[in-house]
C-alpha cells in the first residue's frame, strides 16, 4: 500500500473508545493522505455505529492487504482476541482488560514489523488491565515494556502548549525522589527533539522548578532546583539550546499560554497535567516520546460515566490521528 497506515487500538470496550473512533470517521476528508486500521472488535464498532445512527460500513480485515481505500465511509477493522457480543458499559472487567491488552500487543507487533506506520490509542482502564493480570500504571509503561524501551517520556500536546514530564505515574514523594539531573536532561533532550519536528524550528524551552517560587533562594525545599535541575539546564545551554529555568511552575505555564515557550518540562504528573487540562483538554493529545515507533493518544480516560450514551466527543481522537500523521511525515 502506498499510503501510510495508522493503527487505532480500540481501548477498553466498556469505555468511550469505540464511540469516539467511529465518530472520527464521519469527516472522511480529514484522512485523505493515509489509511486507518482499527485494531479491536468489529462487534463493538458496529454497535456504536448503530447506536449513533452513522452511515458507516465495517470492513473486516484478516491482514493489512485487506484494507480498503475508498471515498465511502468505511472502517477497516482487524479483529483481535475473543469477540465481545454484549458490552456492559461503565464497568471494569478482566475480560475488557484482556481485550485492551491484546489490541495494544497486536498494534505494537505490526508497528515493529513495519506493517503500520504509527499507533493511535483509545483510552484503557488501568483497573481492568490490572484485573486481567497486567500490572502496568498505564499505556506509557506498557508500550515501553512491549518495545523493550528502557525509558520514555509522557508528553501532552495542545494548540496552546506542549508539556513533557520528567516523571509521570508515580506518587509525589516517590517522583521527587526519582528526579535527578541526568533524567531531567534526557527528558529535555527528548522533548526538544520531538518539538523541533512539530514546529519546524528550534523550540523555546521552559523548565519547571519542583518547589514553589523555584525554591525562593533556598527558603523552600532542600535545594532540589540546584541539585536536580540546574545541572541539566546548564548542560543543555552548553549545546546552545534555547532554554530557561528552573522557573516557578505557575508563572511558567502562564507565559507558555502566551506562546512565550514552545515546550514546558514538568517535573511530575499533576504539575504538567493540571494546566494542560484546564487550557485544552478538549483538543489535547498524548505522545509517548522515546519509543521505536510513533504513538499518539487522546488526552482523557475511558469516561465510564458517559460510556454508551452517545455524547462523547471525538475531537481528541481526530487530533491524535492527525498528529500521528504529521509525525510520520517528519
Amino acid at each position: 500500500m502506498s499510503l501510510p497506515i495508522i493503527g487505532i487500538t480500540m481501548g477498553d470496550p466498556a469505555g468511550i473508545g469505540p464511540e469516539i473512533i467511529v465518530k472520527s470517521f464521519i469527516d472522511n476528508k480529514l484522512y485523505a493522505n493515509f489509511a486507518l486500521l482499527v485494531i479491536g472488535d468489529s462487534n463493538c464498532l458496529e454497535q456504536e455505529i448503530k447506536k449513533n445512527n452513522l452511515i458507516l460500513d465495517v470492513n473486516i480485515c484478516s491482514s493489512i492487504d485487506d484494507i480498503k481505500i475508498s471515498s465511502k465511509n468505511i472502517i477497516n477493522c482487524l479483529n483481535v482476541g475473543n469477540k465481545i457480543n454484549h458490552v456492559k458499559y461503565g464497568f471494569n472487567s478482566d475480560i475488557y482488560g484482556e481485550a485492551s491488552y491484546q489490541y495494544i500487543c497486536e498494534a505494537v507487533n505490526l508497528a515493529l514489523l513495519g506493517k503500520i506506520d504509527a499507533i493511535c490509542t483509545a483510552p484503557i482502564s488501568k483497573k481492568a488491565l490490572h484485573m486481567a493480570g497486567y500490572n502496568f500504571p498505564g499505556h506509557t509503561e506498557l508500550l515501553a515494556h512491549l518495545t523493550n524501551t528502557k525509558e520514555v517520556s509522557l508528553m501532552l500536546s495542545t494548540p496552546k502548549m506542549n508539556v513533557i514530564h520528567v516523571t509521570a505515574h508515580l506518587g509525589l514523594i516517590e517522583a521527587i525522589e526519582n528526579i535527578n539531573s541526568d533524567l531531567v536532561f534526557r527528558t529535555i533532550e527528548r522533548g526538544r527533539n520531538i518539538t523541533k519536528q512539530l514546529i519546524n524550528n528550534e523550540p523555546k524551552i521552559g523548565v519547571c522548578a519542583i518547589n514553589p517560587h523555584a525554591g525562593e533562594d533556598g527558603l523552600f525545599g532542600n535545594d532540589e532546583e540546584e541539585k536536580k535541575i540546574l545541572p541539566a539546564i546548564n548542560k543543555a545551554l552548553s549545546f546552545n539550546w534555547n532554554i530557561k529555568g528552573p522557573l516557578p511552575a505557575d508563572s511558567l505555564f502562564y507565559q507558555a499560554g502566551l506562546k512565550k515557550f514552545d515546550l514546558v518540562v514538568a517535573m511530575y504528573h499533576d504539575q504538567g497535567h493540571g494546566p494542560v487540562k484546564v487550557m485544552g483538554i478538549d483538543e489535547g493529545i498524548n505522545i509517548t516520546v522515546g519509543l521505536p515507533l510513533i504513538r499518539t493518544s487522546v488526552d482523557h480516560g475511558t469516561a465510564y460515566d458517559i460510556a454508551g450514551k452517545g455524547i462523547a466527543k471525538e475531537v481528541n481522537m481526530q487530533n491524535a490521528i492527525t498528529k500521528a500523521y504529521n509525525l510520520i511525515k517528519k
